[in-house]
């Protein structure tokens, strides 16, 4: 999509860096995150109205420290540096970091000396003179010479230098992180970066992502049809309904039983979009070829290759046999592609999404990806703009490939059974217990070992089920739930005595990073 407001986030590795794409979008401007070796020239395509430098766990100093072109300095465009960006700043514009410096990691008092612009708002508290405020400081370098141009905003007791600012050429960078939640007056910050230095105006909210991508659609279909990968869940069902406002009965979803699915879920998705929506609905039933396909294949990777080839092949078919089609739409989303691509220079690719990539070069149709800017959060949001019940649009998120990616070995028809019936109980349980709601998402996993057990008195050499649940925003980082020990024991004792084939249950307390949601 066109957004007459950008902002440019440079990622140099930091664990929030992708926190600070969503703070700048919920205060109403859109941006994006790129590596911090986005060139010269695409930064200027981008047309900008301010850039962020993210932080990074490197020191300025290191062989191979990633650094971004210092002609980022001549482009006239405002600029924020936040931890290492701040430190990068003043190590190219000729200030002195110090890598022998007293760290600091954790909370920390910032007391502030200017409060004309980046710190507009702060006042003193409690009848005192000092401005304070408290903040999130993760770093090992410190500056001790601020760069030619530059004058001090802020300081804290260990860091004398701790925000800088040349307001000439409106280049701006703090020590610490305003993006998380333990910096509390963190938003008012980037606020001030956003509205009063680059000059932004705001406007980026679902309704108008609505606005746009309709007229978007439009234009680009033109009176060709469009074919819709409708799997039933939070995208594609917001996807479909979109696509339906712009173009109605030009879109043909196609909704394909791959067998890797939740319980009777296949069904239930024909019969409401069939019925409720009144949407062309073609639904094909290609279990026995999907786990033909995979039969065999253990590794993740190759699932997922797999799996996503396959929709591929489907998808082309049904194509050539609606006529006129020029399109293909999938609910591909902003972490989708974050993960599948290494956007940092430090970092390294997380796994491959099924739909991320492009498709394949005999396959002549073009791809619609309405949301492929967009977080898990702003789908819903638009969900809420377009009608969509809000059953529908608080469903927990289900992974591409299915229940593929939650049998960690070769995927059967058995396993397939064992890890659908654990998953039914603990979703059953959660709801009954008023939390479905309150969590980003609840799943089963099938491992691939077998413990002994004993079962009216006798030895049992059973399959172990994982439950996972946690709480997460967008999906690029996540904290595990803290389920009641009494509900884990209710849901572990139905498991084990209603799914044949099981004998023991564990619960994964790991968060994300390290940990990723899925186990693969």
């Amino acid at each position: 999509m066109e957004h007459p407001e950008r902002i440019l986030i440079l990622d140099f590795g930091s664990q929030y860096t992708q926190l600070i794409t969503r703070r700048v979008r919920e205060l109403g401007v859109y941006s994006e995150l790129h590596p911090f070796n986005f060139p010269i020239e695409e930064i200027r395509k981008f047309r900008p109205s301010g850039i962020i430098l993210s932080g990074g766990p490197a020191s300025v100093y290191e062989q191979d420290a990633p650094h971004s072109t210092p002609e980022l300095y001549d482009l006239g465009i405002p600029i924020l540096g936040i931890c290492y960006g701040f430190q990068l700043i003043s190590y190219q514009l000729g200030g002195q970091v110090d890598t022998f410096a007293r760290k600091e990691y954790g909370p920390a008092n910032v007391i502030v000396d200017d409060t004309s612009d980046l710190f507009a708002g702060f006042v003193p508290a409690n009848g005192s003179s000092e401005i304070s405020t408290p903040v999130w400081m993760s770093h090992g370098d410190a500056l001790t010479k601020i760069p030619p141009g530059f004058q001090v905003l802020a300081h804290t007791a260990n860091s004398p230098i701790c925000a800088i600012r040349n307001a000439a050429k409106k280049i701006y960078a703090v020590q610490f992180h305003p993006e998380v939640v333990h910096t509390p007056k963190g938003k008012v910050i980037l606020r001030n970066f956003l509205f009063t230095i680059a000059g932004c105006k705001g406007g980026w909210d679902a309704g108008s992502i609505v606005d746009r991508a309709v007229d978007e659609i439009r234009a680009k279909v033109g009176t060709q049809n469009v074919i819709c990968a409708l799997s039933g869940g939070v995208d594609s069902s917001v996807l479909a309904v979109l696509l339906h406002k712009a173009i109605g009965d030009q879109l043909y979803c196609i909704h394909i039983n791959n067998g890797l699915m939740r319980k009777s879920e296949s069904e239930q998705v024909t019969r409401l979009y069939r019925d409720t929506y009144k949407f062309n609905l073609d639904a094909v039933d290609a279990s026995d070829i999907f786990l033909g396909k995979l039969a065999g294949v253990v590794d993740p990777e190759q699932k997922r290759k797999i799996i996503g080839l396959t929709f591929i092949e489907f998808f082309d078919r049904e194509a050539k046999s609606i006529g006129n089609v020029g399109f293909l739409a999938q609910g591909t989303l902003y972490p989708d592609v974050i993960e599948s691509v290494s956007f940092r220079g430090p970092s390294h690719k997380i796994k491959t999404h099924h739909n991320v990539g492009g498709l394949p070069d005999r396959m002549k149709l073009k791809l619609i990806e309405p949301f492929r800017e967009l977080f898990k959060d702003e789908v819903r949001a638009v969900g809420r703009v377009l009608g969509l019940p809000e059953q529908l649009i608080t469903r927990h998120a289900f992974p591409g490939p299915g229940l593929a990616v939650r049998i960690i070995s070769d995927v059967t028809p058995e396993k397939i059974r064992i890890v659908q019936e654990a998953d039914e109980i603990f979703i059953e349980e959660i709801r009954r217990a008023g939390l479905y709601e309150s969590m980003w998402q609840a799943f089963a996993v099938l491992l691939p070992v077998q413990t002994v057990g004993v079962m009216g008195d006798q030895r049992t050499y059973d399959n172990v089920i994982a439950l996972r649940a946690v709480h997460s925003l967008d999906g690029m980082t996540a904290d595990w739930v803290h389920l009641p020990f009494e509900l884990l024991g209710k849901v572990s004792s139905r498991i084990v005595n209603e799914v044949r084939g099981v004998n023991r249950v564990v619960y994964d307390i790991s968060s994300k990073p390290p940990s990723t949601i899925e186990w693969e």
